[in-house]
């Protein structure tokens, strides 16, 4: 898309980090089109499969996100092109919580919580163990998208640190959601979800939606969860809508049945051509039925 997009054949596409940062940055790409920068209303996450036994203790998952430098996969892997995750809401939106509790990396924190949760080392192998088994699982992620593989390095590698061995697994995406994801056949995964301005998420965290093909794929339960989201789909006063997702960001930072790891920075390129573009909190494509060409500078003719 991007040699496409460079020889003329496309007027629009998103780009890449990369794209972004080394390979537009020149005075013919700015003569020919303009680069836009915003948080996308989306997020990348790993989540925990609570149906095994070794996510169904919270300290465990709570440790998983202390170990894991988010900061350093948005250096590394965004490079820098994006923010922190706390929750599922973008950050500086209005269902977003200032109140929510970060977990910011502490491998201490993170080798304390599983320690009190009756994970130690008790053979000297450098893997916890607890009962005789050792903490260890395997993350799957879908092929074709780089950025969450190189992410899965980089947790492995931080996990390896507090005593947590972690497997990569990567899927071609048909088989990836019919082997694994839609039948709950995983340990952990790392995906994301997009999602527009309505801050409704009832369909990714209700009880209801934890069966085969459906969102919580991750069988995530919780009865205060459930009233928050239904309460929060039947009002239209934004101060009840409000309270109703605070509260349930705050049970979502408790419990951690995600680690949410990054909100990227939307990068769409858009031929110079076009008039009317007008960024706003909600990105460019809110009026895309106001863009036009001079007729000047149109290309195609009807």
């Amino acid at each position: 898309m991007f040699l496409e997009m460079q020889s003329g054949g496309l007027d629009h596409m998103g780009l890449t980090p990369l794209q972004y940062a080394r390979q537009t940055d020149t005075p013919a790409f700015r003569r020919r089109f303009r680069k836009y920068r915003y948080p996308a209303f989306a997020y990348t996450y790993l989540g925990y499969n609570l149906r095994r036994p070794m996510f169904q203790d919270k300290r465990v998952r709570q440790a998983l996100s202390y170990a894991i430098d988010k900061q350093e996969i948005i250096d590394g892997v965004l490079l820098g092109l994006g923010q922190v995750a706390s929750g599922p809401y973008k950050p500086g939106s209005w269902a977003s919580s200032s109140k929510v509790p970060r977990y910011r990396y502490d491998p201490e924190r993170a080798r304390a919580l599983l320690a009190e949760a009756g994970w130690q080392d008790s053979d000297g192998d450098g893997v916890l163990d607890r009962e005789g088994k050792p903490l260890t699982f395997t993350i799957v992620t879908n092929q074709g998208n780089d950025q969450r593989v190189k992410a899965g390095e980089i947790i492995q590698r931080r996990l390896s640190e507090v005593g947590v061995k972690v497997k990569l697994r990567v899927v071609e995406w048909a088989a990836f959601l019919k082997e694994f994801i839609n039948p709950g056949n995983f340990d952990a995964t790392i995906l994301g979800w997009s999602g527009g301005i309505d801050p409704d998420v009832y369909n990714v965290w209700h009880s209801s939606k934890t069966g085969p093909g459906e969102l919580n794929f991750i069988a995530f339960h919780n009865a205060e969860v459930d009233q928050l989201l239904e309460a929060g789909r039947r009002t239209f006063d934004l101060k009840k809508r409000k309270g109703a997702y605070d509260r349930f960001q705050q049970i979502l930072a408790e419990e951690q049945p995600y680690t949410f790891l990054y909100v990227p920075d939307s990068l769409p390129v858009v031929a110079a051509r076009f008039r009317g573009i007008q960024p706003a909190p909600a990105g460019i494509m809110y009026n895309f039925n106001q863009w036009y060409v001079p007729k000047q500078e149109q290309k195609y003719l009807r």
